[in-house]
């Protein structure tokens, strides 16, 4: 136990770990010390775990106050300028990045023909609820952001504040013991692959865990570094046997750079 309080003391008092979830920091590590006696190898082991599943989704650290600004001067100037300005921060992290060519076309798609729905959980969010003026959600819709950073929680909170959304935010470790109330629509945003590198029961766990009419589930069509070949295939593979024995109706959706499946559960 002594060894994981350091191991979590060392890694939290990096830059780039400071504002991780404390509890994502302890479960990693803890399975780090126990392939790995020497703490010193054990928090280096850590951080590149870490850097794998989050810290690589950044190029460079996000000025949340200057985003922020620069939404507020955005908002003044209309509903156009707003969504550039949103688009611009988007840009910011790898995985909203990715997503800006099909934005408009994603949500339209993927969430056409569903009833209306009264609440969101997004599940390690990343900046996608950003993106909430192109999702056919009602006003009123709450909508419940998770994610692992502190400051980007922070972030989103202020957003929504300034932007009318009914909506709050939560740091949280959601492979570990983390539990949300029943919604009608959970987003899991190319964030299932990523949460099976911290451990293979993790998926099947949280998707037990879940309450929820719609899950909107997708994956990456290309890696970070650019390469698709078999991505697709595999992660549809991957898919399918985590919904073996779960009484879901799937709905497929390809697109350039990200394929969706749309489950209602049963």
């Amino acid at each position: 136990m002594a060894d994981l309080d350091e191991l979590v003391t060392a890694v939290c008092a990096a830059s780039k770990y400071q504002h991780i979830s404390p509890d994502l920091v302890r479960r990693i590590g803890a399975g780090e010390l126990a392939k790995r006696p020497r703490l010193k190898e054990a928090v280096k082991a850590t951080k590149n775990k870490l850097h794998q599943i989050g810290g690589a989704y950044f190029t460079a650290a996000i000025d949340y106050e200057a985003a922020l600004a620069r939404i507020a001067a955005a908002q003044r100037q209309g509903a156009e300028a707003q969504k550039e300005a949103l688009a611009a921060v988007m840009r910011l992290h790898a995985s909203t990045n990715e997503r800006l060519g099909i934005l408009a076309e994603f949500y339209a798609a993927t969430l056409a023909g569903l009833p209306p729905i009264g609440s969101v959980l997004d599940i390690a969010c990343g900046l996608n609820p950003l993106a909430h003026p192109w999702m056919p959600l009602a006003a009123e819709s709450s909508y419940l952001a998770v994610d692992i950073y502190a400051d980007m929680m922070a972030f989103l909170g202020d957003f929504m504040t300034l932007s009318g959304m009914n909506g709050a935010t939560q740091v949280a470790d959601v492979g570990g013991a983390a539990s949300f109330a029943a919604v009608d629509l959970v987003l899991l945003l190319k964030t299932l692959p990523v949460l099976a590198q911290t451990d293979k029961t993790a998926v099947p766990r949280l998707l037990d865990a879940l309450q929820a009419r719609y899950l909107l589930i997708s994956f990456p069509a290309k890696s970070l570094g650019g390469r698709s070949k078999g991505m697709v295939e595999n992660y549809e593979a991957q898919f399918y046997g985590w919904a073996e024995g779960r009484s879901w109706q799937v709905q497929r959706f390809a697109f350039e750079t990200e394929l969706a499946f749309l489950v209602r559960s049963g």
